[in-house]
């Protein structure tokens, strides 16, 4: 037992026991690539919701997204960055710590469900990774990200 409590299961344990299946690795849209390592830090590109090389959600919070199709997406988009961490290390029992969170959403209008879009993306970390684990986050809209897909997630782990 540690002193913030009993220890956890591995990250891969709770993907299973949550029955989440992650997708297969998403392709870049253009000129990069997903991840970059450099010391202990592994850094993802802008990381979207897409499956199978296309968007699974496109549009804006506040105009063609309610604040629970935000999360859905948000989420898809995470999924994303679990599976190229995945393929990049091996497996999720690697990571140490989630760094940095930024949530990036398309908004419109006068949408303020921001933070609780982002929330589906740091409950995910935290249900997978524990709380210990948990990264600083920043939370920013914008008018618009490639392709039209309403979020963009920039990780390091």
């Amino acid at each position: 037992m540690s002193a913030r409590g009993p220890q956890r299961e591995g990250a891969e344990r709770q993907l299973r026991d949550l029955g989440i299946q992650l997708p297969a690795v998403p392709t870049p849209f253009g000129s990069y690539v997903e991840t970059v390592q450099t010391g202990n830090l592994l850094f993802f590109s802008g990381m979207p919701p897409v499956v199978d090389y296309k968007p699974k959600y496109l549009g804006r919070l506040g105009k063609e997204l309610d604040a629970e199709a935000g999360r859905a997406t948000a989420y898809a988009a995470a999924l994303n960055v679990l599976a190229a961490a995945k393929d990049h290390l091996g497996s999720l029992d690697r990571v140490t710590r989630v760094a940095r969170l930024g949530v990036f959403i398309a908004t419109s209008g006068d949408s303020f469900d921001q933070p609780r879009v982002a929330d589906a993306v740091s409950n995910l970390f935290r249900d997978i990774f524990g709380v210990d684990k948990a990264p600083v986050r920043l939370v920013i809209s914008v008018v618009s990200l490639p392709l039209g897909m309403p979020i963009e997630l920039e990780v390091h782990l």
